[in-house]
């Protein structure tokens, strides 16, 4: 199997600049220390040595882009400063987190979103760091890209994985693009308009206007599906290895071919992705790796990370991406994690379960093991010796008491990273089926995920004897296991609450602290006043 080694290069520093999409306003240094003349030149000498520093140190950038912090535009400011603290946003941005337990705490961090505040107009700054992050992802990759047209491509197998690589990133960009900014497609958005599309990198070329949704939609799939072919041509299939998960794969290519096939209504697509991704990926997470476990006192909790699937990739046999511990960026643990140092320990940010969705969960599923019940009452943070009271509700599954690989409290918070997973994509799967009227093989699928989810012991859970999905349509028993499942990941709930036409509504919860409601109609962004103002082709949601 070709690889493409970590290859560090001088030119993939830091020349890689924040893009807008109006194109004539950027601030473009030259992206390399040699000249595109001179990497073109190199290319076509058939050095293979030297192609594979220079373009390699550019390929390794593209995982990366998953994994990223500095490019949203937000300087340092907490949640808008990453991707991970991006999807944080989101996922306070639904009915099943709750914030804390007391508002207007001055430490809380995310109360805008949490009380669904204004993160969608154009001059909003919450709004303006999602544009930025995803731009960067598609001019990160064009940037790669315009070395490698087909023809310099041709039969070479690191030049193929290359462009793979850049056509998954800028695919991944365009998707976020269209997630954020504008209607889900299967909710009115597939007769409105899409993304202006560039496919490659010019400062100076002209403004664009808003492509169609379609047509948005046809690109990334064009891009994605090229990824395939390509990866399979140059021997790149499932990098399953612990060391090979921050890799762009065929498990990458394919996930992210099913999610935009889920988004626009292509059931047979998203079907034929997602098993194949499953025959590569065919076991879950147990019990014993499903988030923290306290080995200590009730007074003194001992809550060690290696044991974590969530928090140590080794202990996590789904990672179909992720990044290791020392390359991961620790932002999302540090709002996760109760008994972190961060926002999300000490300042009292907890996220906790709507006590709704934990009613849900089954008593022999094990899942409802990663929520107190009762409160944990108060707890000593390392470091500043403050003392804060844990209520209940609040997660276990991303706590942990020690860093990972650390006897000392104060390195709490350090953990590798999981962006991708097979749970995801079962449920992927089962909504596909479910969605195309194959409700028998839908509830087989949802079977798979019940009998690894049930509690050591008991009888294997499945939808037949699921309680609280008695009376439910097979569609509703996959929104209901999604929810379980991917509760606090990737800002889902948001992003599943657009596809699936539900609002936000918490009147009736017993723990939330914002009894808000929320609009469909109000989670697409507006495209931001810079982009407006400086693109006149540019057309507002």
């Amino acid at each position: 199997m070709i690889k493409i080694k970590k290859y560090t290069c001088g030119l993939m520093a830091s020349g890689m600049l924040l893009f807008s999409a109006c194109a004539d306003k950027l601030e473009v240094e030259p992206p390399h220390n040699i000249t595109d003349k001179q990497i073109a030149e190199l290319l076509a000498s058939g050095d293979e040595a030297k192609i594979k520093i220079v373009m390699g140190g550019m390929a390794n950038a593209m995982p990366l882009l998953f994994n990223n912090a500095g490019a949203s535009g937000a300087g340092t400011a907490d949640m808008y400063y990453t991707a991970q603290g991006l999807d944080v946003n989101r996922i306070l941005e639904g009915n099943d987190v709750v914030l804390s337990d007391v508002e207007g705490l001055d430490g809380l961090v995310g109360p805008v979103e949490y009380q669904m505040g204004d993160f969608i107009t154009a001059a909003s700054t919450k709004n303006f760091a999602y544009w930025k992050y995803a731009w960067y992802c598609v001019t990160t990759a064009n940037q790669m890209l315009n070395y490698l047209p087909d023809d310099v491509v041709a039969t070479n197998n690191f030049l193929k994985e290359c462009k793979a690589r850049g056509l998954v990133a800028r695919a991944y960009g365009y998707a976020y693009l269209m997630e954020n900014y504008q209607d889900a497609f299967l909710q009115g958005g597939n007769a409105k308009l899409g993304i202006m599309l560039y496919d490659k990198f010019q400062p100076t070329q002209p403004n664009k206007a808003r492509s169609t949704a379609k047509e948005t939609y046809d690109f990334i799939k064009a891009d994605l599906n090229n990824a395939i072919t390509l990866l399979k041509a140059a021997g790149i299939g499932y990098t399953t290895g612990i060391a090979d998960i921050s890799d762009i794969d065929l498990g990458v290519a394919n996930f992210l071919l099913a999610r935009v096939s889920i988004w626009t209504g292509d059931w047979a697509t998203a079907i034929s992705a997602t098993t194949e991704i499953l025959s590569k990926y065919p076991n879950l997470m147990s019990q014993a790796q499903y988030g923290g476990k306290n080995t200590g006192t009730a007074t003194d909790p001992l809550i060690k990370p290696e044991s974590n699937g969530f928090l140590n990739n080794e202990q996590n046999p789904e990672v179909i991406l992720g990044f290791a511990l020392g390359t991961a960026n620790t932002h999302f643990l540090a709002y996760m994690n109760p008994f972190g140092r961060g926002n999300g320990g000490e300042q009292r940010a907890y996220k906790r379960i709507d006590n709704r969705l934990y009613e849900k969960i089954a008593a022999d599923d094990y899942r409802k093991d990663g929520f107190m019940l009762a409160a944990f009452g108060d707890y000593t943070y390392p470091a500043s010796n403050k003392v804060a009271f844990i209520p209940s509700y609040t997660n276990m599954k991303f706590a942990a008491t020690h860093g990972l690989n650390s006897t000392n409290k104060a390195d709490v918070g350090l953990s590798s990273f999981c962006n991708m997973r097979a749970s995801e994509v079962l449920l992927m799967k089962a909504e596909a089926e479910a969605q195309s009227g194959a409700d028998a093989a839908a509830k087989a699928t949802l079977d798979k995920l019940l009998a690894a989810r049930t509690r050591t012991g008991a009888v294997a859970l499945t939808t037949a004897t699921y309680p609280s999905m008695q009376g439910l349509t097979t569609l509703q028993m996959v929104q209901l296991q999604t929810r379980i499942e991917l509760w606090g990941e990737g800002g889902r709930e948001f992003y599943n609450n657009k596809r699936w036409n539900i609002p936000v509504d918490r009147a009736n919860s017993a723990n939330h602290v914002a009894k808000t409601s929320y609009p469909v109609s109000k989670m697409t962004l507006q495209i931001p006043e810079d982009e407006m103002l400086y693109n006149p082709l540019a057309v507002q949601n």
